[in-house]
C-alpha cells in the first residue's frame, strides 16, 4: 500500500536528519539534495513537508498527539497544522474524536491519504527531473 510506504519513507527521512553540531559544521560531507515542495493556496501552506510528515504519522498512530510527540512539535502546533490542512483541502484530509475517559484519537481520511500519496509522488517525480542538473551541480560542490 502506498500509504504505508509513505509512511516508512517519512521514518526514514527523519531518521537521516541530525541537527549539525558547531564541531561538525567544518566537516566535508556527501552532498545531498532535497527538493521541498510546498502546495499554497490563498497564501497559506495547503500542504509541506512538516505536514505531509505528521500526516503520515497520523495515518499511523491514530493520534495527533502521538504524531506530535514523534515530530517534537506541540500538540497545539499540530493541531493548527491539521485544522489548516482541513480548510485548504475540499474534504477534511483528519477527522478528530474528542478525548476524555475513552481517549478521543484522529484517522487520516481517504482523501487524506490520496493527498499524501499524490504529494509523495510529486517529490519522487521532482527528484528525479533534477538529477541530470542536481550531478552537474554536485560536481561543483566542494564535496
Amino acid at each position: 500500500m502506498l500509504l504505508s510506504k509513505s509512511v516508512d519513507k517519512i521514518h526514514h527521512e527523519r531518521k537521516d536528519l541530525e541537527v549539525i553540531k558547531s564541531s561538525q559544521r567544518g566537516r566535508p560531507k556527501k552532498p545531498e539534495l532535497q527538493p521541498r515542495l510546498r502546495v499554497l493556496l490563498s497564501g497559506e501552506i495547503a500542504l509541506g513537508p512538516g505536514k505531509a510528515e505528521l500526516l503520515g504519522y497520523i495515518a499511523e498512530t491514530g493520534s495527533i498527539s502521538e504524531a506530535a510527540s514523534r515530530i517534537g512539535m506541540s500538540y497545539m502546533r499540530a493541531w493548527t497544522l491539521v485544522q489548516t490542512m482541513n480548510a485548504c483541502f475540499r474534504e477534511p484530509l483528519v477527522v478528530a474524536a474528542r478525548g476524555g475517559k475513552k481517549r478521543g484519537g484522529a484517522s487520516v481520511t481517504p482523501s487524506g491519504r490520496k493527498a499524501l500519496e499524490l504529494y509523495r509522488r510529486m517529490e519522487e517525480q521532482s527528484s528525479t527531473a533534477v538529477q541530470a542538473t542536481w550531478t552537474q551541480l554536485r560536481a561543483l560542490l566542494k564535496a
